[in-house]
């Protein structure tokens, strides 16, 4: 099927190279998304049950595996689709085009999680029309994030909407026959061991601020960015990966994962040979390519996503998170916001990695859960 100017749309949407409170006051920079897009979802059923059992690095490769499986369909598909990662789950918007192909995908990834790791991974879709039929709103924008990132930056409350529909007990997802090559994992990578804080930093937070209705959801959000930048520093000051901290983690364990995950099941070659080739990789970081790649995995971290809530994983002090708590407590108080927030001592990292050459995307969460964690501590405010 050819592809058509629709489908192109994120593709072609401009990068703005603007700081984000900035982009946020510009409504004439945020663009409908196409009615005859959809919104999918991907989520871990009781993940707050099994990051307490001590599964969060599982919940997180699950998640991460969801976005291998769509960005390497929309990747044959010439398509760059907006893509937002959870920590227990994750977000996409797409054409028409890869709809069916990218269901089926997300479906045997869910057979191959019940059967590997014994979690459910729940998976739907709503057509964007829906959204707009329902009044709600989906508007998005690119920003660059980094010298060589760029991010979806959505304002409106249409993918909560979504989310409450596909998290619902009365949802059905239409049966699609499926078959194992439905399923490309190909880049998928879990080899990197939980990441302590940068130097002077002694705490990583995982953060998320929905705007209360009421409020006008772009002004709320930039004055929490604003205060984030005032704390903590800009964007890149604060990023909890650094490279002195990153160390590979050289387990079949860990390995065994990845290897579940990627391919469905257990196969030996795959195992000793990633085993063998990472413990080789403290080696080729050494070297001036291995050095570039550290670089841009840092470069490439994504510590923000910004899908009509605020969520961020940061590092700094115990003095800068009070300060950060007392403002958002005082938003929170003037009713401007809702906030969840949980602290850890370091990060965990998942990847994907086409080629080692710019073509990398490092996903970024609080360990034992935080993301996941930030999100109870957001619902039982919501609902107290």
């Amino acid at each position: 099927m050819p592809v058509s100017t629709n489908d192109m749309f994120y593709s072609r949407l401009p990068v703005n190279q603007i700081r984000l409170s900035e982009l946020l006051m510009e409504e004439h920079l945020f663009y409908k998304i196409p009615a005859d897009w959809h919104v999918l979802i991907t989520d871990v059923k009781r993940s707050t049950i099994a990051v307490a059992e001590g599964l969060h690095e599982t919940v997180n490769l699950v998640a991460t595996g969801s976005i291998v499986a769509v960005l390497n369909i929309a990747y044959k598909a010439n398509l760059s689709v907006p893509f937002f990662f959870g920590g227990d789950g994750a977000t996409f918007i797409v054409p028409p085009l890869i709809l069916d192909d990218v269901l089926k995908a997300l479906l045997q990834h869910q057979q191959n999680t019940e059967q590997n790791f014994k979690m459910m991974l729940r998976v739907g879709h709503v057509p964007v029309t829906d959204l707009y039929a329902n009044e709600h709103l989906l508007q998005i924008s690119k920003l660059k994030a980094s010298a060589l990132f760029s991010i979806p930056v959505v304002l409106g409350d249409g993918l909560s909407y979504a989310e409450k529909i596909i998290k619902g007990e009365d949802y059905m997802l239409k049966p699609l026959a499926i078959k194992e090559d439905d399923l490309d994992m190909s880049g998928m990578q879990c080899r990197w061991d939980k990441v302590k804080p940068p130097q002077n930093f002694d705490e990583v937070v995982s953060l998320l601020v929905i705007a209360r209705s009421g409020t006008k959801q772009s002004v709320v959000f930039k004055k929490v960015i604003d205060k984030l930048d005032e704390i903590y520093g800009e964007h890149e000051r604060r990023k909890p990966i650094s490279i002195p901290r990153l160390k590979l983690k050289v387990t079949l364990k860990k390995i065994g994962a990845e290897m579940r995950a990627r391919l469905g099941g257990y196969n030996a070659f795959y195992l000793f040979r990633t085993w063998f080739t990472t413990m080789l990789g403290s080696l080729y970081f050494r070297t001036k390519k291995g050095k570039t790649y550290l670089y841009q995995l840092v470069e490439l971290s994504d510590t923000l996503v910004m899908d009509g809530k605020i969520n961020t994983v940061i590092s700094g002090t115990n003095k800068q998170r009070e300060k950060l708590q007392a403002a958002l407590d005082e938003m929170e108080k003037n009713g401007e916001i809702i906030y969840g927030l949980h602290v850890s001592k370091e990060s965990v990292m998942s990847c994907y990695v086409r080629n080692m050459n710019e073509d990398h995307i490092h996903f970024v969460d609080g360990s034992e859960g935080g993301y996941t964690k930030a999100a109870g501590v957001l619902k039982k405010k919501i609902f107290a």
